[in-house]
């Protein structure tokens, strides 16, 4: 059974962790401040969870989820993660990471520097546009009613296996094309928090509202139009 590694264990990466268990797989949670940290979170999930440091959670993972404030970018170890497919659910917020002129200017994307920054892994961007209560509360096996998701990223093989790893915990895929697309569903774009909220731009207000591949499909070519 693959093992699902997170450098990063708050709202997004504990939620991914908590549909990971419940889905069967083991998981190796990290974070910045220490394995003893996150002694409650383990407990909640349970004996096929543990706690390690960023390393050893990167050496552990078949699947590895970085979920960081995108100004720590560069602290995500390298050597660990080679060869490795990396989920990357990161968002710039300037007023949170500082001035980053290639994100400000649109030159590239966040998850291209981080692909920048792990240049033998494979680096895929998911779990960024929606709310971590949404992701909890949205998962679904497949058939009626359930949730899309967009993910981007240059590896093909890394794309699939991250099509199967969402198909697991109650998600259908939607590719958004290569990293340099990936801002198509960045912050302020329609496909960001917003359809699964039923279009409430206040989406953190909803309790969650399934929206399909159509949906999140049409979300997508909406921002490619109105943004090239």
């Amino acid at each position: 059974m693959t093992t699902i590694a997170f450098i990063g264990s708050g709202n997004i990466g504990g939620t991914v962790a908590r549909l990971s268990v419940q889905a069967g797989y083991d998981v190796v949670l990290s974070n910045s401040r220490g394995p003893e940290t996150l002694k409650e979170l383990v407990d909640e999930l349970g004996p096929k969870a543990r706690a390690a440091t960023p390393a050893q959670a990167a050496a552990a993972g078949d699947l590895v989820v970085v979920s960081i404030p995108l100004r720590a970018y560069p602290d995500v170890p390298v050597e660990p993660l080679a060869g490795k497919t990396v989920l990357d659910t990161g968002n710039y917020y300037p007023q949170r990471d500082g001035d980053i002129p290639q994100l400000a200017d649109g030159s590239t994307t966040s998850s291209e520097l981080l692909q920048q920054h792990l240049p033998t892994s494979k680096v895929v961007k998911v779990f960024n546009n929606i709310y971590s209560e949404h992701l909890r509360a949205l998962a679904r096996p497949a058939g009626a009613d359930r949730t899309a998701l967009p993910i981007a990223g240059d590896d093909a093989a890394a794309k699939e296996a991250v099509t199967a790893f969402l198909d697991a915990i109650g998600y259908d895929a939607v590719d958004a094309g290569p990293l340099a697309d990936s801002w198509r569903f960045q912050p302020g774009t329609p496909v960001y928090g917003n359809p699964y909220a039923g279009g409430n731009p206040n989406f953190w207000e909803s309790p969650g509202v399934p929206a399909g591949t159509t949906v999140i499909r049409e979300a997508l070519d909406s921002a490619e139009l109105r943004q090239r």
